[in-house]
């Protein structure tokens, strides 16, 4: 099919979604339900459209006029709400789980990247008396085991450490997400250093007979923090991924969407690592049982990761990505059944022969 009769299959879809774009901009009325539902899926299939003339047809005249219809259909669709607390709701229920949901298989990558190193240098270094001797002196490993790992969360009175920690974690997610930039290579290694540490540490501790302590000790704070480092590594490595294959669209495009998706995994992430920070300073260093400072860790974890699952998903049914700034309308059934008729007939209007 030449584009003058793409033009002319696809243009009333066009035209009609500029039309409602118009009506809701206008102010004179407010769209109905079933208006509010035909939009929604006019907007799907136009962007399939725009997608299909970019990488086809290379028009420029097309691409802009779609790229104009969407544009405002986008503003309609996603425009900015006047209440701050209802917008704080909404990052917290919908944008930043939807962030996390759209990176979810990269989160592996980065889980990858740290833990292959840390059980590596952990059990090389646990076995290998001379390569740990040759890692960390025996001196010195001799305090780290029957002093300083514990001690270390005692250091400083407790509101000194938890900011401290919290400030040093955010700072090292930041780095992670800048590393990106650089083809995620910053990000991996950051990662894989991390891992090294702790695969060493945990040596020693074993080594020396402290790893039931090791354990109690990294446990309550080291689940969430370093959950909280992996999805800042994997937002990292999304943005390097950008940088070396942004398939059929345009780098900078695709580069600025995986951007705005780490601003609201970078502000989400502020709080898990106070989360972390907060039990790190009162919760590890305290007198409770180790069972009941595990338990707490244990708990704080599995919360954390069931609201990502159980917000990420809903979020994302609703088409939400977790872009910065991006909202969702209220998906009624009317919109998820257009939605699946929709996409049902993608194979029909996208195929060219």
């Amino acid at each position: 099919m030449d584009i003058d009769g793409y033009i002319a299959m696809h243009q009333p879809s066009w035209q009609r979604l500029d039309e409602l774009v118009g009506t809701a901009q206008s102010g004179v009325r407010k769209l109905s339900a079933d208006e509010l539902d035909e939009l929604v899926v006019l907007y799907q299939r136009v962007s399939g459209h725009l997608s299909l003339v970019r990488t086809h047809y290379r028009e420029p005249a097309v691409i802009a006029e779609l790229t104009r219809v969407l544009a405002r259909a986008r503003g309609v669709i996603y425009r900015p709400r006047g209440n701050p607390v209802a917008a704080v709701g909404r990052f917290v229920s919908q944008t930043f789980p939807a962030a996390i949901w759209a990176i979810r298989r990269t989160v592996g990558v980065a889980a990858l990247a740290f833990l292959v190193p840390a059980l590596v240098v952990g059990v090389w270094l646990t076995n290998d008396h001379a390569a740990r001797e040759s890692a960390i002196p025996a001196e010195t490993a001799q305090l780290i085991a029957d002093r300083d790992f514990a001690e270390y969360y005692r250091s400083d009175a407790a509101a000194n450490f938890q900011t401290n920690v919290t400030t040093n974690n955010i700072r090292v997610s930041l780095v992670s997400f800048a590393g990106g930039v650089l083809l995620g290579v910053p990000t991996l290694a950051l990662l894989a250093y991390n891992g090294f540490h702790v695969g060493q540490v945990g040596a020693v501790m074993h080594a020396y007979g402290q790893g039931a302590q090791f354990w109690g000790l990294i446990t309550p704070h080291g689940l969430i923090e370093i959950t909280s480092l992996l999805l800042a590594g994997a937002a990292g490595l999304r943005l390097g991924w950008a940088v070396v294959s942004p398939g059929d669209r345009r780098r900078g495009e695709v580069l600025s969407e995986e951007g705005l998706r780490s601003v609201s995994i970078a502000l989400g992430l502020v709080v898990t690592f106070a989360i972390a920070g907060f039990v790190e300073a009162w919760v590890t260093p305290s007198n409770l049982p180790t069972a009941a400072r595990v338990g707490i860790g244990v708990l704080v974890e599995a919360a954390f990761v069931l609201y990502l699952v159980a917000f990420g998903r809903s979020a994302a049914s609703r088409g939400l990505s977790g872009r910065f700034g991006e909202e969702s309308l209220p998906r009624s059934a009317g919109v998820r059944r257009a939605a699946r008729r929709e996409r049902q007939s993608l194979p029909v209007d996208f195929t060219v022969r």
